[in-house]
């Protein structure tokens, strides 16, 4: 497939290894004028049913490729987007929520995701077990290693269209997997754009597939399969619950959502915190995961830190995603701008104070600070996805952490402060499956173990740890007494 035609405005998908086209299309709209961008097709499920098949076969080819093959192709595949990168950002930019410089580092990072699989994929080892620890096993000796799950079935969001694709392609073929890609609907591009690295780079036919579909119509035949021996979901809580209760007896790995908090004691950074708390309340516009939903503020410090903290959101600059000087886009439709909106006005309305934005523009939705927001509002408790962020005065940092738990969350958290006891006192209390300390709490690098605890998901995504979850230990042992 050549880049010209992965670049037009008919896209096929990749079934099984080939690139095909159907009937039924689905039109990807650009979420800044909702103008038409590309459409791609609308797969049915027999067609999901027959991916399943050719991964069945294209499984067989991955478990028996050579791990320096691994390593070749994850490499040269890491190449081909480095090579096209500005289409790869522009195709991200255009079809979801980023602007112009954030896809941009969405599309380094996944080069850096791509390569980091590729080390990994040498590092997929075992070892020798001591038998002889039992009386009676004296002629015995033996090892366990590690060997390919089989197919795997993957579900991707809109807000990281290609690095979280990247995430699970990636760590599947360094393990010698097949994959099964599902992308959101709305955001099918930036996967299809990375099928074809995988292809330029030489991988075997029926290895990957990445499936453009609605979800509701072909989800169910994949989660369900059971050929499809791991479900890799990164998406909403419900959607999360309901895959797990569908999926029957097969691996999980699910992260889901957040409402993360931000501690910003008095002895800490208030200029560093309040330019952090902006770029992790508003990347993305607000539509990331580990994004900075909640701030609890040290007395001494609040008035200081919310001044900065306003002046800041207030000079964010939002508008056309292709502009390099726009800080901010757009949500990824009205309807969801329509939501944020809502819940907004929910808070105002239960007492919350506006400090600055609160205004809607079509799927824009500016920047926005609120104090006194009740604690039993959706604002608070839940998973806002958009650019609004919270902040409360507290007295200690005991109250801090007390509060940061007290939602059915924990993805990650962030913490400002000069003091190192106080900073352990957070890591051992927060209920969270990250604490960043003097840092937003959406930092993250592609090694790092990756996900949360209670409503934030199972498992952790981060190449050596999803490759663990894309494996299974195999136990061999030698009776030398025969």
């Amino acid at each position: 497939m050549a880049m010209e035609m992965m670049t037009g405005l008919r896209r096929p998908m990749f079934l099984g290894g080939e690139w095909v086209f159907r009937e039924r299309i689905i039109e990807v709209r650009d979420p800044q004028d909702n103008s038409l961008f590309a459409t791609v097709p609308a797969a049915s499920k027999e067609d999901m049913l027959h991916a399943v098949e050719q991964a069945k076969q294209g499984f067989k080819i991955a478990a028996a490729m050579p791990v320096h093959e691994r390593i070749s192709i994850l490499n040269r595949a890491a190449d081909w987007v480095e090579a096209y990168k500005e289409t790869y950002a522009v195709t991200i930019a255009r079809e979801g929520v980023k602007t112009i410089r954030e896809a941009r580092k969405e599309v380094s990072r996944c080069v850096q995701t791509l390569r980091i699989s590729a080390e990994e994929a040498r590092r997929i080892a075992g070892e020798t077990i001591p038998f002889d620890q039992m009386p009676g096993s004296e002629q015995r000796i033996g090892y366990y290693y590690r060997f390919p799950i089989g197919v795997i079935g993957a579900i991707t969001p809109f807000n990281d269209p290609l690095n979280l694709v990247a995430h699970k392609i990636g760590p599947a073929i360094a393990a010698g997997n097949a994959i099964i890609v599902l992308p959101t609907a709305v955001t099918p591009l930036s996967a299809l754009l990375l099928a074809e690295a995988f292809e330029k780079a030489g991988l075997p036919s029926k290895v990957l597939t990445v499936i453009t579909g609605y979800g509701a119509e072909i989800g169910d035949a994949l989660v369900t399969h059971p050929d499809v021996r791991m479900i890799s979901f990164t998406g909403g809580l419900a959607t999360g619950q309901a895959i797990m209760q569908k999926a029957g007896l097969k691996k999980m790995s699910m992260e889901l959502g957040s409402n993360s908090p931000m501690i910003v004691l008095d002895d800490g950074d208030i200029e560093a915190a309040a330019e952090a708390a902006v770029s992790g309340a508003f990347w993305a516009a607000g539509q990331n995961c580990v994004g900075v939903q909640r701030i609890y503020v040290q007395n001494d410090a609040y008035d200081a830190f919310v001044s900065r903290l306003v002046h800041l959101a207030s000079r964010y600059r939002t508008g056309s995603k292709l502009d390099e000087e726009t800080d901010m886009g757009p949500l990824i439709n009205e309807i969801e701008a329509r939501r944020v909106e809502s819940w907004v006005q929910e808070a105002i309305e239960q007492g919350g104070r506006l400090l600055c934005g609160g205004k809607r523009n079509g799927s824009f939705f500016a920047p926005t600070v609120m104090e006194q927001v009740p604690h039993d509002c959706r604002l608070a408790k839940d998973e806002v996805f958009g650019p609004v962020v919270t902040v409360y005065p507290v007295p200690d940092l005991e109250t801090a952490i007390e509060r940061s738990n007290n939602v059915a969350f924990g993805l990650h958290a962030g913490i400002f402060t000069r003091d190192i006891h106080k900073a352990f006192r957070a890591v051992r209390g927060l209920e969270v499956g990250g604490v960043m300390v003097n840092d937003s709490s959406d930092y993250r690098i592609d090694a790092m173990p990756f996900g949360g605890v209670k409503g934030s998901g199972i498992g952790r995504e981060g190449i050596k740890f999803a490759l663990q979850d894309m494996t299974e230990t195999k136990v061999v042992c030698l009776n030398m007494s025969q």
